[in-house]
């Protein structure tokens, strides 16, 4: 699947969109980006048996990766290379295989080293979780 723009210059688009598709944790548990814009950026991965816990629930990991990485995302989506140097999440609702989990990453505020941003995490039409993270930036992107 590839990403619909969300007003990204297009350079740094087919960047983000090579980086997200060349990156290995996405590939090993099959997250794609949906939509990627400054700011903001929605990924989303389709749950199966792989992503299971012993109870056969979607992994709340899967939950805690997919809202980093939209957050890390729209952070990108800025032009900026940043890490996560803090994360809350609160888990409101399991996901079942068969849903597709969407996580919609937005940046709440961009200062000069440190970014904060937020994501709703969804499977299917539920809210499943609420994740906060704190980035700090490493370095402006070079494209």
């Amino acid at each position: 699947m590839d990403a619909v723009n969300g007003g990204l210059e297009n350079s740094l688009f087919v960047y983000m969109q090579n980086k997200i598709k060349d990156c290995p944790i996405y590939q090993l548990l099959g997250i794609e980006a949906q939509l990627l814009s400054p700011g903001y950026a929605e990924i989303r991965v389709a749950a199966n048996e792989k992503h299971t816990n012993p109870i056969g629930l979607i992994h709340g990991g899967i939950t805690f990766t997919i809202a980093d990485s939209a957050m890390g995302n729209a952070i990108r989506g800025l032009g900026i290379n940043a890490v996560t140097v803090d994360f809350s999440a609160s888990f409101i609702a399991a996901a079942k295989c068969g849903d597709v989990i969407v996580a919609k990453g937005k940046v709440l505020k961009a200062g000069k080293s440190l970014f904060f941003a937020e994501a709703y995490v969804y499977g299917g039409d539920n809210l499943i979780g609420h994740c906060k993270g704190t980035f700090y930036k490493i370095s402006d992107l070079k494209l």
